[in-house]
């Protein structure tokens, strides 16, 4: 059964009781919350709280210890990354992961999958049988290069891009997919507050368009702009939620996290 968010539409994402240790050690201690549908959802604490462990966990990266990640009311707890993003979830990662003697263009190709000529009976058919579908997927590619005023980096290799440039491709990458979820790890780090002003009008553009998206990030100027709801985790554990004022207020957080 699919739940609700404050009572009014079904959460995209539901996280119950959610947990992952390492021995003795608990990096998620019972983690519970939601992503409503078209939001962007923030999910912030100090450094060691859980949130890329969490967020690895949702993206089938990293296997629960126990818990619930409900998608669209179904549980997919536990299944490997590649299953996960076959039910349109999508990530980025804090470190770049592209392919750096790739162009970006051949980055953006490689990220789509179940492509025709990828199979033994696709290379057999020969190209008659794939063509079609490459055309389309480049097409898909130029026009994201346009949207992100990336066209004049396409046939560039990935090895020499800027690192905000890096964080824009591995975006680009994500998007190839047609993600209904996108799970953005520190999509700011590294980047200069120039092309950082960019990539918020970016996500803010792709979450008008109905993309839902769940942010781990350390820039709380970032979160305040961008993410409502937002998540604070401590120590493997949620600690608070709300509006970005909402979390400023709240003593434990200060106590916990923002100040200092």
């Amino acid at each position: 059964m699919t739940s609700t968010v404050a009572g009014a539409q079904p959460a995209l994402l539901e996280v119950r009781d959610l947990r992952k240790s390492y021995g003795g050690v608990h990096a998620v201690a019972g983690v519970s919350f939601y992503a409503r549908r078209g939001a962007i959802t923030g999910l912030i604490g100090p450094n060691g709280a859980g949130k890329s462990t969490a967020l690895g966990m949702i993206a089938g990266a990293i296997r629960p210890s126990s818990g619930s990640i409900l998608l669209n009311g179904v549980d997919i707890a536990g299944q490997p990354s590649y299953q996960v993003a076959r039910k349109r979830v999508a990530r980025t990662f804090q470190q770049s992961s592209d392919f750096a003697g790739m162009t970006v263009l051949e980055n953006l190709l490689t990220a789509r999958f179940g492509q025709r000529g990828d199979s033994l009976w696709g290379a057999l058919a020969g190209r008659r049988f794939w063509a079609s579908a490459e055309r389309e997927l480049i097409a898909k590619a130029t026009d994201l290069l346009a949207r992100f005023d990336m066209t004049k980096m396409a046939n560039e290799l990935a090895g020499t891009l800027s690192g905000g440039q890096r964080r824009l491709l591995e975006i680009m990458r994500a998007l190839m997919t047609d993600p209904e979820l996108l799970l953005l790890d520190e999509p700011m780090a590294g980047v200069n507050p120039a092309l950082g002003a960019r990539i918020e009008d970016y996500l803010l553009d792709l979450q008008a368009g109905g993309l839902s998206m769940l942010m781990v990030e350390h820039e709380m100027a970032v979160v305040e702009r961008l993410c409502d709801p937002v998540i604070v985790m401590a120590q493997g554990e949620v600690l608070a939620e709300g509006t970005m004022a909402q979390i400023r207020a709240d003593q434990r957080v200060l106590d916990a996290y923002l100040v200092g």
